[in-house]
């Protein structure tokens, strides 16, 4: 990993007019595996505790220089590089990012694939991996927590191998275990892999490294790998002609004091200078500009969240930059900007970026409406909602307005009159039309929550239709008499029970376990109010009209709703449509196998 041969090419490089562009990283793989703390370590900073849910939702750049890496590394090696720095991308979490991912994929030179080494690989993780492959992007695994083993005693900001040495031996075999795990987990997906320092052949076998975000253990062995892989399998990729046409993907767009609408940009080729004549990606026609200023962030911070930032008069690829020009109004995140060079290319150049701002989501006739902040997470929301089989009516960027909701309400499906909102707002004449009509309107900054959000309030509606629907069938239900809680005997008897599954209304007959007709419900009372219902595992009053305490019932004794032959055979056709619950529908087998008895077709 050191330079050795390299430097020659490089200096070779250089004579032909060529320089050594700065890799691109993305970090990616599943929610909550720690992706965004890895590059806090680096950084120190807080990236983390400054997004929605803890989750990364937009692409951010990171540029880390050489300089910094050297000094991280020290501990492994006093090697010097030929690369600038790293560029880092922080990939969104969420598996619903499968598109966003995938153009942090094709952008990437190389990729961390952080995986959780107590959960080990989820469904996510694999996605992330099909993505690495389809783009053929060499990539490096982080196997991350493990300040969480049992017994791990932190050495932080310590290479792993150093750390590793000087745990105990039961924590190092924990460790080992559950490292293989991973190992195997990555042959199943077809690759060959092996701890990083075990590796001789990158080319052959995937590294892994163990690693604490917590803690910064193992920081300094990514940082090697990377720059290793960097050095020795992407020196074609690398090189490029710093006087070329500047090209890059908008990260935010963003309103600036003083500036005005500003873009934050990733510069993955080329050269962009103040002044020069500029197409940006539009959801309308692409926008035709002039570079105004060009503004850097401090190293180590997040274009994001940087608040103090450099101006200069050129950036060279790759690196992250804020770009000020007019007319920037329309211009979104996830598309294109290029610089142009010639303008004898304008029209070609446009037609280019035209093609990028096309919203390719299939459409269903009768469907859900979302709306999103940008075109990657739209796309991702439509990926997600796809995945679910949920039909989507209509997409689009932008905050949610009130032809939305007309258009919404004229759905005649109760579960598919709905509009999904990611990371944008509700516009006030929108918010008067919710008010009017029945629509439902769901937004979130994090769109596993916002999915999760719809499909408890699809449920809970589908409940409530059916319920509706149902609302005159009498319910099954069984009560058992309580010991020492008989409070009449008769005319009506009033008894202590419990539900034992299903749900007691009053008005609805009672029957024994025998078959036996012993009386109607007269009433229900709970802390000496009346209720209308009881449900499983309620205690309460039972009034009875008919039977007598020591006669006809007893303690001890379970009682059943008696349900109506065509209500029992209508709530058996639809046992499984989620108009019962599991305990009623348990109460409906109980009371069948009584009626049954006798007569094996009652109710069929």
């Amino acid at each position: 990993m050191a330079k050795s041969k390299k430097s020659k090419k490089h200096k070779k490089g250089k004579e032909g007019g060529k320089e050594l562009r700065t890799p691109i990283v993305s970090v990616m793989g599943h929610v909550d595996h720690g992706k965004t703390l890895i590059l806090d370590r680096i950084r120190g900073s807080t990236v983390v505790d400054k997004e929605a849910g803890g989750i990364t939702q937009h692409i951010g750049a990171t540029e880390v220089p050489i300089t910094t890496i050297e000094k991280i590394c020290a501990p492994l090696t006093r090697a010097k590089y030929e690369i600038p720095g790293l560029l880092f991308i922080d990939t969104p979490g969420h598996h619903a990012f499968t598109t966003l991912r995938s153009r942090g994929g094709a952008l990437s030179d190389l990729a961390i694939l952080v995986v959780d080494i107590l959960e080990g690989f989820q469904p996510q993780t694999l996605e992330t991996i099909n993505i690495l492959k389809r783009f053929k992007t060499p990539f490096l695994v982080a196997a991350n927590k493990i300040d969480r083993i049992h017994g791990w005693k932190a050495h932080p900001n310590e290479p792993f191998i150093k750390s590793y040495s000087e745990q105990e031996s039961h924590v190092q075999r924990i460790l080992d275990e559950r490292f293989y795990e991973i190992v195997g987990s990555l042959h199943e997906a077809g690759f060959s892999s092996e701890r990083y320092d075990r590796v001789s052949d990158f080319q052959r076998n995937i590294g892994i490294v163990p690693t604490s975000a917590m803690t910064g253990e193992g920081i300094p062995d990514i940082l090697l790998v990377l720059v290793g892989l960097a050095q020795k399998f992407l020196e074609n990729n690398l090189y490029f002609k710093a006087s070329s046409a500047g090209v890059g993907t908008i990260l935010e767009v963003k309103e600036e004091k003083g500036l005005g609408i500003t873009l934050d940009l990733i510069l993955y080729d080329g050269t962009i200078k103040t002044g020069d004549k500029i197409i940006v990606g539009s959801l309308g026609e692409p926008i035709v500009t002039k570079v105004r200023a060009l503004l850097k962030p401090r190293p180590l911070q997040e274009i994001r969240i940087e608040e103090r930032f450099k101006k200069v008069t050129s950036v060279t690829a790759a690196a992250g930059v804020k770009v000020s020009a007019p007319n920037l109004e329309g211009a979104l995140a996830g598309l294109p900007l290029m610089v142009v060079a010639d303008d004898s290319e304008l029209d070609a150049m446009i037609a280019d970026v035209a093609k990028f701002s096309e919203i390719e989501i299939e459409r269903d006739t009768i469907g859900v409406i979302i709306k999103a902040d940008t075109l990657g997470s739209l796309e991702a929301l439509a990926h997600e909602l796809r995945r679910e089989e949920i039909p989507i009516q209509a997409a689009d960027v932008g905050d949610i307005s009130r032809r939305d909701v007309i258009n919404a309400s004229t759905i005649k499906d109760p579960l598919l009159s709905v509009i999904l909102g990611f990371n944008v707002e509700i516009l006030p004449d929108a918010v008067d039309e919710i008010v009017k009509g029945d629509v439902a309107v769901f937004t979130d900054k994090v769109i596993y929550s916002l999915l999760e959000n719809y499909e408890a309030w699809v449920s809970d509606k589908k409940r409530e239709i059916e319920e509706a629907k149902f609302g005159g069938v009498v319910r099954p239900g069984i009560v058992k008499i309580l010991p020492d809680c008989i409070f009449r005997q008769s005319k009506p008897a009033v008894v202590g029970v419990n539900v034992v599954s299903g749900t007691i209304h009053s008005k609805v007959r009672l029957i024994r376990g025998d078959g036996q007709r012993i009386g109607v419900i007269k009433g229900l009372q709970s802390a000496g109010e009346n209720i209308s219902s009881a449900k499983v595992g309620m205690e309460f009053a039972l009034a009875i009209d008919g039977p007598t305490v020591g006669r006809q019932i007893d303690v001890g004794d379970l009682l059943y709703v008696d349900i109506p032959e065509q209500d029992a055979r209508l709530l058996e056709i639809e046992r499984d449509s989620g108009v019962l619950r599991e305990d009623e529908i348990e109460a409906l087998d109980e009371f069948l196998k009584i009626k049954r008895r006798d007569d094996p077709f009652w109710g069929k």
